[in-house]
């Protein structure tokens, strides 16, 4: 098929996209530039009922913040819009009239009880639920219409005979027609289904691939069907492989979020995100594994999308989004950092936050962070004016309390002197003071730490004292030699 490439990615906004409906846009985005093709939005808005408020506004912001733009559709101007499903109604009631017309659908009057009715039958006999064609027969749809009923619209589906078609990732599937329903094509409120809806839109909007999640493959002899009854050249198809847990079981909260916009809230860089779901399901290579998004679309092929289940591992994420920050240049990393520190460090600390002293405090922060939203917790010793610890971490191991007193009140003592409060200074400083004390380096660096941060564990003392500065580490050590005292 000598098609220009046009594909879609065609979300239904009745909920805020998941990693898997965003991982489907990526792998069409890909698709596209890498062919030099068409990226085209469409918003399949007919479920009335589930609709939600700002749906819409968060697919849109999700592919904006991942960078993947569109050549057609909400915000952008195309030849072949609109691109709202629910702004397209009648070519879908021109297409399903003309199906009845040409005796390939037919109009069914069976009411909503009589149906439930119908399935509850079924279930009980364990059987598969599908409809029984009751109004199949022109003489049984003429005597319920005389009963007031509002029709919906149903595919009159070959009895017999098979439906065949090629898929690009699983080859050829055979399916044999007795298997298939008649399925409703047009609603009784006269909205589509989806059926009717993406076959209809696909045509007209001159879709050269379907490349959609391995869910929809039940459904896929149906639409060839329908593309067949219509006169349609159908396009080609590839079902992309499912999404699982680490435990290979459906993703779902307990794996960690599935919501895109929650990873973007938790700190996750949206290049370290677009890396990590293109690898769901699609690989270069055996050990490759970081990508720039011009490498992924340089490389990407349809060629090389598996099969098997696409494991979801959060851990790999974060470890992948850490190896992302530590590339970050520091003023990248300071603008990223900002929104994060000032939504997430505590109330007490003054706002605004001092840009300058961000971008001091970060190089000790970069090596350690997996996620933006990891540096106000790990940060948040830097800015407190009074620090909050067990005074049991002022005495350090294998020594008295007044063996701790003496280290921490030489220590200031010695820091009193120095004509210069940098790295080099200090620690020229404070090793020696340690022989000097008969304590190991490791002795007096730790209660230090506790005395200057509040904290066990922290960035490099030397630096980190540098970056807090003479006045701050004074004050604290101070409080620390008070603390010790008053045992």
């Amino acid at each position: 098929m000598n098609r220009p490439v046009r594909v879609r990615y065609a979300p239904s906004p009745t909920g805020i996209p998941h990693v898997g409906n965003i991982r489907t846009a990526l792998f069409n985005w890909l698709f596209a530039r890498h062919s030099g093709g068409s990226f085209i939005v469409r918003i399949e808005d007919t479920d009335v009922a589930r609709r939600v408020e700002g749906a819409v506004e968060a697919i849109l912001d999700s592919l904006r913040w991942l960078g993947m733009d569109w050549d057609e559709g909400p915000d952008v101007a195309g030849a072949y819009g609109p691109y709202f499903q629910s702004q397209r109604l009648p070519l879908y009631k021109e297409a399903a009239q003309r199906l009845v017309e040409e005796g390939n659908a037919y109009l069914c009057y069976c009411s909503t009880q009589r149906l439930e009715e119908m399935r509850a039958e079924q279930t009980r006999r364990r059987e598969p639920p599908r409809y029984d064609r009751r109004c199949r027969p022109p003489e049984e749809r003429d005597r319920l219409a005389a009963e007031g009923i509002t029709p919906v619209v149903r595919f009159k589906t070959p009895l017999q005979g098979e439906t065949v078609f090629h898929d690009l990732i699983r080859g050829d599937i055979v399916v044999d027609n007795a298997t298939l329903d008649d399925f409703v094509l047009l609603k009784s409120d006269g909205y589509p289904t989806y059926h009717l809806a993406n076959v209809v839109d696909d045509h007209l909007m001159e879709i050269s691939h379907v490349m959609r999640a391995d869910e929809w493959l039940p459904s896929t002899p149906r639409h060839v069907l329908l593309y067949r009854a219509l006169g349609y050249q159908p396009p080609l198809y590839a079902h992309l492989p499912i999404i699982l847990g680490p435990d290979r079981s459906k993703l779902s909260k307990r794996h960690g979020a599935t919501s895109l916009m929650e990873y973007r809230e938790q700190g996750y860089l949206p290049e370290a995100m677009l890396n990590f779901l293109a690898l769901l399901g699609w690989a270069l290579d055996a050990t490759t594994e970081i990508f720039s998004r011009d490498d992924l679309v340089r490389h990407f092929s349809l060629d090389r999308i598996g099969k098997v289940a696409a494991i979801f591992d959060v851990r790999k994420l974060s470890w992948m989004n850490g190896l992302y920050i530590r590339q970050l240049p520091l003023d990248t990393l300071v603008e990223r950092v900002m929104p994060f520190l000032e939504r997430d460090l505590p109330p007490s600390v003054a706002r605004p936050l001092s840009r300058e002293y961000v971008a001091r405090i970060m190089p000790l922060l970069q090596e350690r962070l997996k996620t933006l939203a990891e540096a106000a917790e790990l940060a948040e010793f830097f800015f407190q004016e009074e620090l909050d610890y067990h005074m049991k971490l002022l005495v350090g191991k294998g020594m008295s309390s007044e063996a701790s007193l003496k280290a921490l009140e030489k220590s200031l003592e010695g820091l009193r002197a120095l004509s210069t409060f940098e790295c080099e200074a200090l620690e020229n400083l404070l090793r020696p003071l340690a022989e000097e004390l008969g304590l190991k380096t490791g002795q007096l660096f730790g209660i230090l730490r506790v005395a200057t941060t509040g904290r066990t564990a922290a960035p490099p003392l030397f630096q980190t004292m540098e970056v807090l500065g003479y006045k701050r580490c004074v004050r604290r050590i101070e409080a620390a030699i008070a603390r010790l005292k008053q045992t």
